[in-house]
């Protein structure tokens, strides 16, 4: 399964500056509950951004610079590169696609599954979420949470 996994507002945005402009613990405990154990393959910019791998995961990261390595973590310069070493060396695992936008409007069309956060509010930043054809998707609604900032867990 490959699956996205993604916390946006109203208009699609993830990120300012390179870090994201919400803090909303119940939905950083989603991310880890789904992605712990399993495979999370994300771009260089959010993998410096968080400055660490993601413990209790096995973390790929995708760089076209051939030299870059991070400690802790694989690296791949292709996402099909990145897919192909998930499958062969931990084919149990389920892939999850963590960010950033150049490398979820790459992997859009191979995702199974998307894990999406939505945000009831509109933020100020820099980065969106693809646009994609939401009726290639079935969509339930999970769960509503009406907090500091209210968001809805999608599937």
């Amino acid at each position: 399964m490959i699956g996205i996994i993604v916390a946006y507002d109203k208009n699609r945005l993830i990120g300012k500056d390179g870090t994201m402009p919400w803090y909303i613990p119940g939905e950083l405990k989603r991310f880890r509950q789904l992605t712990e154990n399993n495979v999370l393959i994300m771009g260089r910019k959010t993998y410096v951004s968080l400055g660490r791998p993601l413990p209790d995961r096995v973390n790929i990261i995708i760089s076209r610079n051939e030299n870059f390595t991070a400690d802790g973590c694989y690296t791949a310069s292709s996402i099909t590169g990145a897919i192909a070493m998930a499958r062969l060396f931990w084919p149990d695992k389920d892939i999850f696609i963590g960010g950033g936008a150049q490398i979820y409007s790459r992997t859009i069309e191979m995702a199974d599954v998307l894990y999406i956060t939505e945000i009831d509010g509109e933020f100020e930043g820099d980065t969106y979420f693809p646009d994609f054809d939401e009726s290639k998707f079935d969509k339930t609604v999970e769960a509503r949470y009406e907090t500091t900032v209210p968001y809805t867990y999608v599937t």
